[in-house]
């Protein structure tokens, strides 16, 4: 990094103990820094964007004899590993064109903010997206939600499958179709719609019904991310053919659903407890005779606009490194009561084929 300073998003604030605040706490990326001897302060002061890191270790061990230059170094260096520090040097990136910058500014702007790994390129994380390639399967409530975000977000290919036509009861709740589409195949109509929101994606679709494991085998082949948004054939099933062949696979996959005012989103990959586990350990703690589902009948278009968004934003997570969560979870929310927030994670069983560490057999890990 050649002249550091603060991204604008995470301006530092110091308190009177001297104790600093970099981050913004209302934002779950804050940290406290306790900084006694100012050396802290004074370092991210320097980082303004013109000084040059040895000219601000220059300056530190000047201000700060008993800091001494290692002690500079430390705490340069330290600021510099943190993620709230960019470079105002940094090239333009590449591959990207000027159009690209202006388009995902704002993406460019929440990435900033949420990711706070060291980062060479700081567009790194949409040049990520530009190279996707992302399945998704079901293009009704959840699935035409989620795949019209995640090609307004850039994800650079989306390939789309779905078997059924546009009926009218879809229209309440299915977001790239309107009423002259009704009877046109769901999968031709939505690549319409995408490409018209982002003529740089590449999008393609397929009108067919996918149930068994060869079919999905040869299907996930390839990409990097899978978003499960079919319900039929029965929900569980495709489920639980999804958990095998991704793990088979070494492909992450993102699943949501809805029942009333219950919406939840599952994440899924190699490296983590796989959906039977997680299901597994959730159905333990419920009474005797109780069924856990997310395929409810009855549905406003709120609740399959935020299953859709959920979906998008955990294969984006997936897709460029911002998730704090490991794969292998399930979250969610309660519309009509705001107070119950759903997290369900559950170990791998050991007798569990496919996510346990001494199952026969091997899987690559997912790295999209």
């Amino acid at each position: 990094m050649r002249f550091p300073q603060v991204k604008e998003e995470h301006e530092p604030y110091r308190f009177d103990d001297g104790t600093i605040r970099i981050g913004g706490e209302l934002y779950g990326t804050a940290a406290e820094i306790v900084d006694s001897h100012g050396w802290v302060w004074d370092a991210l002061t320097l980082m303004d964007g013109e000084t040059s890191v040895s000219r601000i270790e220059d300056e530190l061990v000047s201000r700060h004899t008993p800091l001494g230059r290692p002690g500079a170094r430390k705490v340069i260096t330290t600021l510099l590993k943190s993620g709230y520090i960019e470079d105002s040097a940094a090239a333009d990136p590449t591959g990207l064109s000027p159009h690209e910058i202006e388009r995902y500014s704002r993406n460019h702007a929440f990435f900033r903010r949420v990711d706070l790994r060291a980062r060479v390129d700081p567009w790194d994380s949409q040049l990520s997206l530009k190279r996707a390639k992302v399945l998704v399967l079901g293009l009704g409530g959840v699935g035409s939600h989620a795949a019209w975000s995640l090609a307004a977000a850039g994800v650079g290919s989306l390939h789309c499958i779905d078997p059924d036509s546009i009926e009218e009861s879809n229209l309440t709740r299915q977001v790239l179709y309107a009423e002259s589409d009704v009877g046109r195949s769901k999968a031709e109509v939505a690549v319409e719609r995408l490409s018209a929101v982002n003529s740089s994606g590449s999008f393609t679709y397929e009108k067919r019904m996918v149930d068994t494991e060869s079919e999905l085998t040869d299907l996930v082949a390839g990409f990097d991310v899978f978003a499960l948004c079919a319900d039929e054939p029965r929900q569980g099933f495709i489920a639980s053919l999804t958990n095998r062949v991704c793990a088979a696979q070494g492909v992450p996959w993102v699943s949501a659903g809805y029942n009333g005012p219950m919406v939840a989103v599952g994440v899924y990959a190699p490296t983590g407890p796989c959906y039977e586990c997680i299901a597994a350990g959730e159905e333990e703690k419920l009474k005797p005779g109780a069924q856990l589902h997310l395929n409810g009948r009855g549905v406003l278009a709120p609740l399959a606009g935020i299953a859709g968004q959920l979906v998008a934003y955990e294969v984006i997570s997936l897709i460029t490194g911002i998730g704090r969560l490991a794969p292998g979870y399930v979250r969610g929310l309660n519309l009509i009561s705001p107070d119950q927030h759903v997290l369900v994670q559950h170990p791998a069983r050991p007798s569990c084929e496919l996510c346990h560490p001494h199952r026969q057999g091997g899987r690559r890990s997912a790295n999209p």
